[in-house]
């Protein structure tokens, strides 16, 4: 697939509402490509809420007086995801440094529009491994060739009304997990008293997290996909199974709203939706998502991460380069900013901070086994499977189509679209 080709497809990373209005779901916040010699233009898709802390970061940064100032240039997603195969075709306006979702950094790869860090980093022995989640640190590695810095991963969870938790069912989290089981008692325990047990919320992460858990996989070989099997079916099939029993928001319902006003008790979203749910004016917390087991070393909590990476541009030079790096150095030990939009930043320095640590989101970071459950989809195709769920998995769950009708569906739908873009090769 030639880099021209790639401009027409879609992967969309964060397709609920929810994840756009955090991560670019709005208008550019600011404009401009052309680079000046002591200046990186710094493309990035956050301009909702996030996008005044990423803001905040750069400034922060800029008056430290480093020999590069960073240019913040914030974009729609949608609108960045489309520039950016366009001005690397050409090689002309090529942002110096880039935040893309780390699943499209192996389509980047193999079109052969990344550059490396390998040359680089043995100058900043601190940027590596040990200093990082390593589930976000471990997808920038490639083949052994490094083409991306994780900025945060930020991950899909469970926010539960405590009063409401200790009414129908006190020990539920004990462990800090509520498996489908305990959903399904306290759901048909609250719908007694009008409170839905459970939000139906964005299908791709409520999915993927489900299917990972009955040991599904998208792909066995890199390319083609395995979607059409009985644990995607399983899947499908047990959130319908929870509408049907009406533990469930139902068809039409604002999940967000009835969680806010106490009339919810489970509300499955991201971590980057801390900043409207601590509006609620209930004690509330955070725990992983729904698990078909309480053993946390089985536990899949849907993730994906933002990542630093640089775009081939012959226009960049050996100092610029330099100056990329004394940047991403500065945001593994100032990263609480990131933290406050309700991210997970991926440096582990943050776990010394108390003001991070005492943060509900933190509860995916704090310990090696909670780490171990993020899990990125990081299937190169990803995103057209993500097209597909988005577009037919709430009409399972809603039982306007049938289970087999939608895996045999997504089976094809992905696997023709992978056909057709390798097609070109």
């Amino acid at each position: 697939m030639n880099i021209k080709k790639l401009a027409g497809v879609v992967l969309v990373a964060g397709a609920s509402v929810a994840l756009m209005a955090g991560c670019g779901g709005g208008s550019s916040s600011s404009g401009g490509s052309s680079s000046s010699k002591n200046e990186i233009v710094f493309w990035n898709p956050f301009v909702g809420e996030d996008g005044d802390n990423m803001k905040a970061m750069i400034d922060a940064y800029n008056k430290t007086n480093p020999d590069f100032k960073v240019k913040n240039v914030s974009l729609k997603e949608s609108d960045m995801y489309t520039k950016i195969p366009t001005v690397v075709n050409s090689g002309k306006n090529i942002p110096d440094l880039n935040i893309v979702h780390a699943e499209r950094i192996k389509q980047y790869k193999d079109n052969d529009m990344l550059e490396t860090y390998d040359d680089v980093l043995a100058d900043y022995p601190e940027i590596k491994a040990d200093n990082y989640v390593p589930e976000a640190w471990n997808l920038g590695e490639i083949d052994g060739v490094r083409y991306s810095v994780p900025l945060d991963i930020h991950s899909w969870g469970v926010y539960y009304n405590k009063e409401l938790v200790d009414k129908y069912l006190p020990t539920a989290l004990d462990d800090n997990i509520i498996t489908f089981d305990e959903v399904e008692e306290i759901g048909k325990k609250s719908e007694a008293d009008g409170i839905r047990g459970m939000g139906i919320t964005w299908a791709k992460p409520n999915l993927l997290s489900l299917y990972a858990q009955e040991g599904g996989k998208l792909t066995e070989d890199g390319t083609t996909p395995t979607l059409d099997n009985d644990a995607m079916k399983k899947a499908v099939q047990l959130y319908a199974d929870l509408y049907k029993e009406k533990v469930t928001t139902r068809d039409g319902e604002d999940p967000a709203q009835l969680f806010l006003s106490g009339k919810m008790v489970l509300y499955p979203e991201g971590i980057w939706m801390r900043n409207q749910v601590k509006e609620a004016k209930f004690d509330w917390g955070l725990t992983n998502s729904p698990q078909l087991t309480d053993d946390l070393s089985k536990a899949v909590n849907w993730a994906s991460s933002h990542q630093f990476v640089m775009f081939k541009n012959k226009d960049r030079s050996e100092e610029k380069t330099k100056g990329i790096m004394e940047f991403l150095e500065w945001v593994r030990t100032n990263s609480l900013e990131w933290a406050k939009a309700g991210q997970n930043p991926a440096t582990l320095d943050l776990l010394d901070n108390s003001e991070y640590t005492d943060m509900e989101q933190s509860v995916f970071i704090n310990s090696p086994e909670e780490q171990a459950t993020l899990t990125i989809f990081d299937y190169k195709y990803n995103g057209y499977v993500a097209e597909y769920l988005d577009a037919h998995a709430l009409d399972v769950t809603f039982g306007k189509m049938t289970v087999d009708d939608f895996t045999a569906g997504l089976q094809k739908e992905v696997a023709d679209k992978v056909a057709k873009d390798n097609s070109g090769k």
